[in-house]
């Protein structure tokens, strides 16, 4: 994309800004978006999102207009449009009054709230369904044991499918002896971390 169209865009967006926003291009040599990234320009007072096509921005462009690099991981998209899409969801959705309860959010995968870790699953309605039931700790109203339930079920699927999530969450000192002990339980005759 050449560098002076580009430039006449910016100059017309900035025109029509009351306060100042950093540039941010979508490009594999970006930092990889993840929560804490998120909640950052969550936090923020907006961006301006240039989302490059076919071979890519003009360096001069780049090297004098953009603020922040950002890439959603190690692959390659033909365009920075859904990239875009994928930050403005995702920074939506922590806004207040987005969801239809403004906490939901704090119990989402990778939020420090839940140490980093996955999301436990969730069931609906009927407790019964095709003859696989809620789990009976769900269905207890005991709160902490509810809790348990739901941390193990964290701890057991971050373990399985994310093991690095577990060893970040471990080196914050974010697991307790319960956690480890939930974390030595066999799967297939190995510990969910990996282990020996």
């Amino acid at each position: 994309m050449m560098a002076e169209p580009l430039l006449q865009c910016l100059k017309a967006i900035r025109a029509n800004r009351v306060e100042a926003a950093p540039v941010v291009l979508f490009s594999p040599i970006g930092k990889k978006l993840d929560h804490a990234e998120v909640s950052r320009w969550s936090a923020s007072r907006g961006a301006i999102l240039v989302c490059g096509r076919y071979e890519g921005v003009d360096q001069r462009f780049i090297d004098a207009h953009v603020d922040a690099q950002i890439s959603l991981g190690d692959f390659v998209l033909s365009g920075g449009e859904i990239a875009a899409l994928a930050l403005l969801d995702a920074v939506a959705r922590l806004q207040p009054g987005v969801l239809n309860d403004e906490g939901s959010h704090q119990m989402d995968s990778f939020n420090p709230a839940l140490d980093g870790l996955l999301d436990c699953p969730h069931f609906t309605r009927p407790e019964d369904w095709h003859g696989v039931p809620v789990p009976a700790a769900l269905m207890s109203g005991h709160h902490a044991n509810i809790e348990r339930w739901r941390r193990d079920r964290r701890l057991e699927i971050t373990a399985r499918h994310r093991p690095d999530l577990i060893q970040a969450a471990r080196a914050a000192g974010h697991l307790d002896h319960a956690d480890e002990a939930a974390l030595v339980t066999p799967i297939v005759g190995r510990p969910l971390d990996g282990k020996n």
